[in-house]
């Protein structure tokens, strides 16, 4: 569906509720534009909207089906598409959320599809009339807020994960003599699974913004490309961050798999130290209760005792032994 039609000019924005009579008067006034925000389109609808304003077929078929990586398609009309996974942060679950939004830019339109719930479009309509000049009024200047607002969120999520990779290696490191912490392999791949969420939104965008930077896309001028170059290196910073976070999650879980190894080896080898030495007192136990008339000391009046007592000072030998080892 539609959610709502606005239209810039130098003065400012106005939602209204024609926006072909918008679109041709900024085409015929050579300035502003007109933004077209759609929510959960259906696929019939945005097929019309795409005939009305004569958008690429390959353009609208990316959006329609939607699942696309982050990218920028250039057309021969001067028109973009520009897909976009804008992130969020759950707290409670701590968890990374991606939506999908979609852009169909050209000279004087911007249509925005978006899906899988909020994104931070309104936040953009009422800076964009603050923008300095350059951006104020032109579709361009439309797409650098969207992307400035994007990247911005990436930057939030990236500092909510490396929290929580902060707090994942107190805990993985916090354990006793060098056994696993309050932590297990599953949690760390739990937040490895977000981190890997992130950067999927985040790196193929890298590209595409850097493109934007250069000039390189019809209707960024001269002026505009400052703009795009510093949405570039927030984004590049953000890049990197997440791409070390994977790095560093992949090094914590090998250390708490060599934290395991370690403690399951420690546990073998105490189980093994009292296993000796309760075969002591089992071995000593059945051979003297085997069926034979001739053992040493059977017939002594003290064989009973001294069978105990040896069976008591091996033991504790054997203790002693294992306890200097670091087996107990």
């Amino acid at each position: 569906m539609i959610a709502g039609t606005w239209v810039w000019g130098p003065e400012g924005h106005h939602q209204v509720e024609d926006w072909q009579g918008a679109l041709s008067g900024c085409q015929d006034g050579g300035e502003g534009f007109v933004w077209i925000g759609m929510d959960e389109p259906d696929p019939d609808e945005l097929q019309r909207l795409a005939h009305e304003l004569h958008l690429h077929p390959l353009a609208v078929e990316d959006a329609v089906h939607g699942g696309q990586r982050p990218k920028v398609d250039r057309y021969d009309d001067d028109s973009l598409l520009v897909v976009l996974r804008p992130l969020e942060y759950d707290e409670p679950t701590s968890s990374v959320e991606t939506r999908e939004l979609t852009m169909f830019v050209g000279p004087h339109y911007v249509v925005s599809v978006r899906r899988g719930g909020h994104t931070p479009l309104k936040s953009v309509r009422y800076t964009l009339d603050a923008a300095p000049g350059p951006l104020r009024a032109s579709a361009m200047g439309a797409l650098h807020g969207v992307l400035d607002a994007v990247v911005d969120h990436f930057v939030v999520v990236a500092d909510e994960l490396g929290d929580d990779l902060d707090d994942l290696e107190r805990r993985v490191f916090t354990g006793a003599g060098g056994a696993p912490g309050d932590v297990d392999a599953a949690d760390i791949y739990r937040l490895k699974r977000e981190v890997s969420e992130a950067r999927r939104a985040v790196a193929p965008l890298v590209e595409p913004v850097a493109s934007l930077a250069r000039g390189e896309v019809a209707g960024v001028t001269k002026r505009l490309r400052p703009f795009f170059a510093d949405v570039l290196d927030h984004l590049m910073r953000t890049e990197d961050r997440v791409a070390g976070y994977e790095r560093s999650l992949t090094d914590i879980l090998n250390v708490h798999l060599a934290q395991v190894s370690v403690q399951q080896n420690a546990d073998s080898r105490k189980i093994s130290a009292w296993a000796a030495m309760a075969l002591v007192p089992t071995l000593i136990a059945g051979i003297y209760g085997m069926n034979f008339d001739v053992i040493p000391e059977l017939k002594w009046h003290y064989g009973y005792p001294y069978a105990l007592g040896l069976m008591v000072v091996v033991c504790l030998v054997l203790w002693r032994a294992f306890k200097r080892s670091g087996w107990l």
